[in-house]
């Protein structure tokens, strides 16, 4: 047995080199064809304990199913909705491929293969979404020092062509305010104004209307079992200026409901029988009819807060300020996702640029 500074080798009666090494007090071993193999593999292991890069072999070696149920219930702010959406994707999509392997065991290659499964059958976001899951798996286990780097790493993933939604304008808006009636007309309202998302709007109780003031609270919201539920972000948990037109629409929609201050866990919009709204349910009974009589099929709920965001760019509100009214926790999502380029903002900086370099505006100067 050769024996050194840093753990030892020996030739087993087999013929192979047996390295062996003591670390946080467990041995740990692996065998290597020749010695010169196992004289670099020792040397190197010192090195990482050195560096501060060692990760416990014994670590790597439970399944990534076994990973897969400690990263999902890591975190207590995860929202249930969340999990669920995480559990399904791993149950259908990655555990029959790779749950039975060592997290250790797991190659780039063997990554490549299942995206590139997942490629042939699945939209492009859909294999996004999935390989997100996974991709966040594997991160979780280079944090829990389980594994030195994760192989997800230099993945080719199918590009995801940019949805053209529908464009709306003040007028394409009238019309679906017409055709969702004085029941759910706030409602939209209140996603173009407020840029409110479906399940906050859904959500709002009476005691969260300030009408006098022309302020509303946003700290709950509808989650897809019907239950309220905390916001999707710290950052949704906000007060938002409404104008009085949107205040008196609101104060008729409860009035006609016979709903006063004092029913102040009532929901503001229900279904027709008076119950809790279901997402589905009102897509497809209320909004999606409702766009296609205003003639804007296509349109989603989601896609207004698009607009509200526009709207508050192309009327000089600071950015600052647009964030906190859309709930987002980073102004570069305001930015770059939601606010868009809409018409009128087009045609006035045409007509901005072009007054600069009017050529006939020159020529008299």
């Amino acid at each position: 047995m050769q024996k050194s500074n840093f753990g030892s080798i020996r030739k087993l009666p087999s013929g192979r080199w047996q390295c062996s090494y003591y670390q946080d007090g467990d041995r740990h071993s692996r065998t290597f064809p020749t010695r010169s193999d196992a004289t670099v593999w020792l040397a190197a292991i010192q090195t990482s304990i050195a560096d501060g890069t060692w990760i416990d072999p014994g670590r790597s070696k439970i399944t990534v199913s076994a990973l897969a149920e400690r990263w999902v219930n890591a975190g207590s702010t995860k929202r249930q909705s969340t999990k669920d959406r995480q559990e399904s994707i791993l149950r259908l999509h990655i555990l029959p491929v790779l749950g039975k392997m060592a997290i250790g065991r797991v190659t780039p290659a063997q990554i490549q293969s299942l995206v590139d499964t997942w490629t042939t059958n699945a939209k492009p976001s859909t294999v996004g979404r999935q390989y997100n899951v996974l991709r966040a798996i594997f991160e979780y286990a280079v944090r829990s020092d389980m594994l030195l780097k994760t192989p997800c790493r230099g993945v080719w993933l199918p590009a995801v062509a940019l949805v053209t939604r529908p464009q709306i304008d003040t007028e394409a808006l009238g019309r679906l305010a017409i055709s969702l009636g004085p029941n759910y007309a706030p409602m939209m309202w209140l996603g173009v104004v407020g840029g409110l998302r479906w399940a906050e709007a859904a959500g709002l109780q009476v005691r969260c209307l300030d009408l006098l003031r022309g302020v509303i609270t946003i700290k709950t919201q509808l989650n897809r079992q019907g239950v309220l539920d905390k916001p999707k972000t710290p950052a949704s948990i906000r007060n938002i200026a409404i104008p009085d037109w949107l205040c008196n629409d609101l104060a008729a929609l409860l009035a006609k409901r016979g709903i006063t201050a004092s029913d102040d866990e009532a929901l503001v919009f229900t279904s027709p029988k008076g119950g809790v709204l279901d997402y589905s349910r009102w897509r497809q009974r209320i909004w999606v009819p409702a766009c296609e009589k205003a003639d804007i099929s296509g349109l989603r709920f989601h896609d207004l807060r698009s607009w509200a965001a526009t709207a508050l760019i192309v009327a000089g509100v600071d950015v600052k300020t647009a964030q906190v009214r859309l709930g987002h926790a980073d102004p570069h999502t305001t930015l770059a996702i939601y606010a868009r380029a809409s018409v009128e903002a087009d045609q006035a900086a045409a007509k901005m640029v072009g007054d600069m370099f009017n050529p006939l505006r020159r020529e008299m100067q």
